[in-house]
């Protein structure tokens, strides 16, 4: 349910009859406009109007996650026992683990370094990391700041050779793989899911960090996908201008509550 100036001010579900208002001043215009909808869940109904100056519970707060909360999850659900460890060490034969074992060494590096960009910037940058999705889809890290609102996707190729060209990604001049396609599509649903909690648009700028790369050489045209060396994500530390300092506590409000991800895609 939308203002007359187009601002959204709340959301009905009549499979549930669940009523969400985002303005207390619409509250009663809201449930006017729904009572004729409302009747056959008058028994159970409910109207929930998130305080968005308070953090979420503790069990739906995000700011909680750790980097590589998923990859770390996943770890340990698919991590061979000790005899099979044992066996794949004296093959020297990886397992299933080891390349999320190196996803999650990888997307710790980057927490580390945009805790260290949020020190170094005069302006604070807000920063979420293992954004759930889906059960097995998630959001690295998530940046929210004056200087604008930040996907950013890791890949840890440490020492390895990097090119961004405009559409694919090669390591090692191997094969193209679709880390910029799969930024963008990260950053659309991003960008989706905030506008829908904030009320407003918000612009979602896709980030592809590279982990400590030998060389990165990037393209002059990425298709509107930043990428960064790992080490150089300090750049973003005095960007300012994209939102206000009131925009910024609604998005990182909206982001970090989990109950803002469910049905995201």
């Amino acid at each position: 349910m939308n203002a007359p100036d187009g601002t959204a001010v709340a959301w009905f579900d009549r499979n549930t009859g669940h009523i969400e208002v985002k303005d207390e001043a619409w509250r009663q215009a809201v449930l006017d406009a729904l009572a004729p909808h409302m009747t056959r869940h008058s028994a159970s109904h409910r109207v929930v109007a998130p305080d968005r100056s308070l953090p979420p519970p503790p069990e739906h707060d995000l700011a909680r996650r750790r980097p590589g909360a998923a990859l770390k999850k996943k770890i340990e659900e698919i991590s061979p026992g000790p005899l099979e460890r044992c066996l794949a060490w004296m093959l020297k034969r990886p397992t299933e683990a080891d390349s999320w074992k190196a996803g999650l060494r990888g997307e710790r590096v980057v927490g580390r370094e945009l805790a260290r960009l949020s020190r170094l910037s005069p302006h604070r940058w807000r920063t979420l990391h293992s954004v759930p999705l889906s059960p097995t889809w998630d959001i690295d890290h998530l940046v929210v700041g004056l200087g604008g609102v930040f996907s950013i996707n890791t890949k840890n190729h440490r020492d390895k050779s990097v090119r961004v060209g405009e559409h694919t990604v090669r390591v090692n001049h191997g094969e193209g793989r679709p880390y910029l396609r799969n930024s963008r599509r990260e950053a659309a649903l991003v960008a989706r899911v905030l506008e829908r909690g904030c009320g407003f648009p918000v612009v979602v700028h896709p980030v592809l960090v590279f982990v400590r790369p030998a060389v990165l050489t990037v393209e002059p045209s990425a298709n509107g996908v930043r990428a960064l060396d790992s080490r150089d994500l300090a750049a973003l530390a005095p960007s300012t201008g994209a939102l206000s300092p009131e925009q910024v506590e609604t998005v990182y409000a909206v982001a970090r509550d989990q109950r803002s991800w469910t049905n995201a895609r």
